[in-house]
């Protein structure tokens, strides 16, 4: 009997999409049980393009998400690990967002941009505004996380500030991933507008990263960022 073959995952960067749709996965799921027994407050992957960067964000954010599919991790490496696995799988929520799509010929259009990201990734916890764990001033600052206009000392806090809404919400810390957070950088140096640029991110990541009490620290990190 003829084995059938697998599709090659070309262009796939989806952890779900790559498990439930049968295609060739090598398994990298013990990075998860590395980064929970290995401590660190924030880890830094840097890897050459094409090593799978983003798809590993995704998986990260799948396997510890509260509404993850438990059932695309059967049968890889970290569904051994039973006790790490009753422990963090889907128990946390995620702050997923990529900073790739931050391309652009001027730094105003590149804050557009970036004001994007953050309104799509605030909207994603819509519910926010009828929890009863938050008070009108924590619901009247996630309002301003979904303003187009919003100015940029509520941009450079804003990551910050929906992990603690998040964690008020569901009583537990919250995990970080960001990812391609050098891309704007990168852009603005090569069309002449990075002195702001730097100064926007060193304030979004050094807000969420630094001064935040939100984040999960559990065993390796609750941060994960990738370049």
């Amino acid at each position: 009997m003829e084995m059938r073959k697998k599709k090659l995952p070309i262009g796939i960067e989806n952890f779900e999409k790559l498990c439930s749709d049968d295609f060739y996965y090598i398994d990298k799921t013990e990075l998860i049980r590395e980064l929970l027994n290995n401590w660190g407050e924030v880890n830094l992957f840097t890897r050459p393009r094409r090593f799978g960067k983003t798809l590993n964000m995704s998986m990260l954010e799948h396997f510890f998400s509260l509404n993850g599919d438990k059932r695309i991790f059967e049968g890889l490496d970290i569904s051994k690990e039973t006790a790490l696995c009753e422990e963090h799988m889907g128990k946390y929520p995620v702050i997923s967002v990529s900073l790739k799509g931050i391309d652009a010929r001027s730094y105003e259009i590149a804050y557009q941009m970036a004001a994007q990201i953050i309104i799509e990734a605030a909207a994603k916890y819509y519910f926010l505004l009828e929890s009863e764990k938050l008070n009108e001033h924590d619901k009247a600052a996630y309002r301003d996380l979904l303003d187009k206009n919003m100015n940029e000392g509520t941009l450079g806090s804003s990551l910050r500030q929906l992990s603690g809404m998040l964690e008020k919400h569901y009583g537990t810390k919250v995990i970080v991933l960001i990812d391609e957070y050098d891309v704007p950088l990168a852009k603005a140096h090569a069309n002449g507008y990075y002195d702001q640029m730097i100064f926007l991110i060193r304030s979004l990541l050094g807000d969420v990263l630094k001064t935040n009490n939100s984040r999960k620290i559990i065993g390796s990190t609750p941060v994960a960022m990738t370049r």
